[in-house]
């Protein structure tokens, strides 16, 4: 007959407290507040602490017991990577950081991604509250945040309820800008690099794609570029629109599509400064002149975009202040708006031309 395992018995402060001959308190004080217990005690305790494999005091039940853990989350539903590779998830990170940096508060990162564990993530998490981050399409984070009854920001307006903290910008007020710019140059042939309306998709779309689109802040942007094209006369059925995945690969095949077109585009309105800059290399290694050939606008206004050769054009929106305003009203969520819609600028650069052709 096969014998039953026996359960080992956690080795709790009390009894460490016991073998050492000293109190509870006095015990606790050891590895709470050593400064205030005598050296020959503080020995005596943490040798029985050693002799028993006691660690120390669980830091969860210390922290929940204050109520205060004085650290933020931020669940995305993009990979950890994300925070890394992408620049306007550094920059707004940048901004989320700064203000930990200054409160002395943690940062907890939670992913979102695996959706067999985003619920353990979430609720397991010790933070004060959370800034949910790209969650357009995947809004299951904002559902467990909410759960948890603690604060929690929104950075974007694709989750359309007025109760709900958010902070984000007017899409579409900004591609309408961007397409202003190039149209004052003269340009009449545009084209589109659109970032993905739903996750994962990528290829030629006509403008009725964005209809129904998962990712408001893409179908935003579109409605922003196809109706100030078509207030100066541009037929929007006639520009071509590429769905990117915001990546090398799929910018490189919106751009071999473009330009193998009868008319190919002589401005190019792209969603994000990342697709601008890739388009860029693309367009020089082709003997294509920027701006001479070809006129582009970017979108973020990331630190990257000042520095590109030659420099971007951009529609800039306030990243790191952004990721400051939700990091304070995570620590103090009382001083928190519920809706902040941040200010954008065009930031002319040397990207955009007349057109030559």
């Amino acid at each position: 007959m096969a014998r039953q395992a026996t359960a080992i018995k956690p080795v709790r402060l009390a009894d460490v407290a016991k073998a050492a001959g000293v109190s509870h308190g006095t015990a606790s004080n050891v590895f709470s507040h050593p400064e205030i217990v005598r050296e020959e005690v503080r020995e005596r305790v943490k040798a029985a602490a050693d002799a028993l494999g006691y660690a120390g005091p669980d830091p969860k039940g210390r922290l929940l017991r204050a109520g205060k853990v004085n650290a933020i989350g931020v669940a995305t539903a993009e990979p950890l990577s994300y925070f890394f590779d992408d620049p306007f998830a550094r920059v707004v990170m940048s901004g989320i950081s700064e203000i930990c940096d200054a409160t002395g508060a943690g940062l907890s990162l939670v992913s979102a991604i695996n959706g067999e564990h985003l619920a353990w993530n979430i609720q397991s998490a010790l933070v004060d509250g959370f800034i949910v981050f790209c969650v357009e399409g995947n809004w299951q984070p904002v559902y467990l945040t909410r759960e948890r009854k603690l604060p929690f920001v929104v950075l974007d307006f694709g989750y359309d309820e007025g109760a709900l903290s958010a902070i984000g910008i007017d899409n579409k007020a900004g591609a309408k800008l961007a397409a202003d710019h190039l149209l004052a140059f003269g340009h009449r042939r545009f084209g589109v690099l659109a970032l993905s309306f739903d996750e994962g998709s990528s290829g030629p779309v006509t403008a009725r794609r964005a209809e129904g689109a998962t990712y408001s802040g893409t179908r935003d942007r579109l409605y922003g570029y196809l109706e100030t094209l078509a207030d100066a006369g541009i037929d929007a059925a006639g520009v071509p629109i590429y769905e990117t995945g915001n990546d090398v690969p799929t910018v490189h095949a919106s751009l071999d599509y473009m330009f193998s077109l009868p008319e190919p585009p002589t401005a190019l309105l792209a969603m994000s400064d990342r697709i601008a800059m890739i388009a860029i290399d693309w367009l020089k290694e082709r003997g294509l002149s920027v701006p001479g050939d070809v006129s582009i606008v970017g979108f973020d206004g990331v630190p990257e975009a000042a520095t590109c050769k030659p420099p971007l054009t951009t529609i800039a929106q306030p990243m790191r202040e952004m990721g400051r305003r939700a990091a304070r009203a995570i620590l103090d969520p009382g001083q928190a708006e519920r809706r902040q819609e941040m200010p954008i600028e065009l930031v002319v650069r040397e990207l955009a031309g007349p057109a030559s052709r």
